[in-house]
């Protein structure tokens, strides 16, 4: 974690502050080369701006995150009311002397928890306070607690695909993803946590694992394994399916994948009902199937495979049946 000189609880002034504030937003908003160049040349304009950064730095990294007036929902909205509102905060909070960042932490421990969502047909690929990145699948929600013991990812409902940074917090933090069955803790991991009919699935692209079902012991995963677990700590370990994250770039690729199985998959990505006949559930199906444009993805299976799509009158509801 950057450590300010000595002097470093002395005042600094309030633009040079509000620079830093800006800074802060800016990169969490847009980790890119361009943007970290810009704010190093930034910061080497004058000693002032380098001091002022080192305490957004310290901040940052003592509380988790940015605070919650500058929560994720106002990044990317530069002339915004909110954005703005966001920014006084933010100079506010670096106005403080560094020794006193921690302790209203403490004294607010719930203060700073925002809730990442997307839409029925939406994916969201998101910077997390710590470096991390995580995509949410579509209709996910998921709730962000970092604090200076934890960095948890609370999973509702839905899919995220987690790669982790390593913590600069002192002492490291574990990043865990917390689901309705149980606790998945990363050990710089790449990994995929899909919660579903009272059940976690977890595909482990790179690292390890430890997952703690909220009932029974813990047992661990490696790289190259999928499994799943329930909150009565019954689970199964299964070899990897490499095609695990293809929702990532917006296809679902299917190789031998029972009908039923499949439209479950793309009538998440519907607004209405898509339901499968039970006569053609388990006829097994492959391919890519585009998840931006499910009625492509329908008229493929039409095209391919004994199947016709009847749909009720204003498209509300669609039945795959036998043809």
């Amino acid at each position: 974690m950057p450590s300010e000189p000595a002097g470093a609880d002395t005042a600094i002034a309030p633009e040079i502050l509000g620079q830093a504030a800006e800074w802060l937003l800016r990169l969490h908003d847009d980790d890119s080369a361009g943007v970290r160049r810009a704010c190093d040349q930034w910061c080497a304009q004058h000693p002032e701006h380098a001091r002022a950064w080192q305490r957004a730095q310290r901040l940052q990294a003592l509380l988790g995150q940015v605070p919650a007036a500058a929560a994720l929902p106002v990044l990317g909205r530069p002339h915004s009311a909110r954005r703005r509102t966001a920014m006084k905060h933010l100079g506010a909070w670096l106005a403080l002397a560094p020794g006193a960042w921690l302790g209203w932490q403490l004294l607010h421990p719930a203060a700073d928890s925002p809730t990442l969502r997307t839409a029925i047909g939406d994916r969201r690929n998101t910077r997390l306070p710590d470096g991390s990145r995580v995509t949410l699948d579509t209709d996910t929600r998921l709730s962000l607690h970092f604090d200076p013991r934890q960095r948890t990812l609370d999973l509702h409902q839905g899919q995220v695909l987690v790669e982790t940074a390593a913590d600069t917090h002192v002492p490291p933090r574990p990043l865990a993803v917390q689901t309705p069955q149980g606790r998945i803790t990363a050990l710089g991991t790449r990994f995929n946590v899909r919660v579903e009919g009272g059940r976690t699935d977890v595909a482990l692209l790179a690292g390890a694992l430890v997952i703690q079902p909220a009932t029974g012991a813990a047992w661990a995963m490696a790289a190259g394994e999928q499994a799943w677990f329930d909150a009565q700590g019954r689970h199964a370990v299964d070899r990897l399916d490499e095609t695990v994250a293809s929702w990532t770039t917006g296809m679902l690729v299917a190789d031998a994948m029972p009908l039923g199985a499949l439209l479950a998959r793309l009538d998440r990505y519907r607004r209405g009902r898509l339901r499968c006949d039970p006569a053609i559930a388990r006829l097994l199906v492959s391919g890519a199937y585009p998840l931006d444009d499910t009625e492509r993805s329908l008229a493929m299976l039409e095209a391919t495979y004994p199947v016709q799509v009847r749909r009720a009158p204003g498209g509300w509801w669609a039945l795959v049946e036998p043809r």
